[in-house]
């Protein structure tokens, strides 16, 4: 392998038509025109050269892999947020049904309660009602914490999958 030889020159300051030293004090330094100073002209390794080629291109493939990683899980997260959604509005349907239900054996036990013809009868009709209501609530309840473990598990474990994913490809 051979080396371009390297030419090094001095700089060269370009002459400025504005006065650069300051008689005011002995010790101010004269002013430096940046846009007048001319860069020297060096010729960079061909070995160096190389190294920040490389550099270059793992960068650009680096940028390309984070790019598709960012793609891919914000469609992970896209996805989450309609599973979240279709689950929330079931389990908000399944939660309406159940006060509606609810609503109608109480306005069913307020009639039955009106037709009562002793206080007996109030006894026995407030005891079923309260066992029937007690079982509802009890199956409502079961429904309602089946659909919430349901709706956590079909979110949380795609989209930890999915990030878990993403990372691994770029790394």
């Amino acid at each position: 392998m051979s080396e371009a030889p390297t030419t090094v020159s001095k700089p060269k300051l370009a002459k400025s038509t504005v006065s650069t030293v300051s008689t005011s004090s002995p010790f101010e330094l004269p002013k430096f025109d940046l846009f007048k100073f001319e860069v020297p002209n060096v010729e960079v390794p061909a070995a160096f050269r190389e190294i920040l080629e490389k550099g270059v291109s793992q960068a650009k493939d680096l940028n390309e892999k984070v790019k598709a990683a960012a793609a891919e899980a914000a469609h992970v997260v896209e996805e989450t947020y309609t599973t979240v959604a279709q689950g929330s509005a079931e389990y908000n349907r399944k939660a309406v049904e159940s006060a509606l239900s609810n609503a109608d054996a109480f306005f069913d036990y307020a009639l039955a309660l009106l037709t009562a013809k002793s206080p007996t009868d109030i006894i026995k009709l407030s005891s079923a009602h309260l066992t029937q209501q007690f079982e509802a609530v009890t199956e409502q309840t079961k429904e309602l914490s089946g659909l919430a473990h349901k709706l956590a598990t079909e979110t949380a474990e795609p989209l930890k999958t999915g990030i878990t994913n993403v990372l691994k490809k770029v790394a």
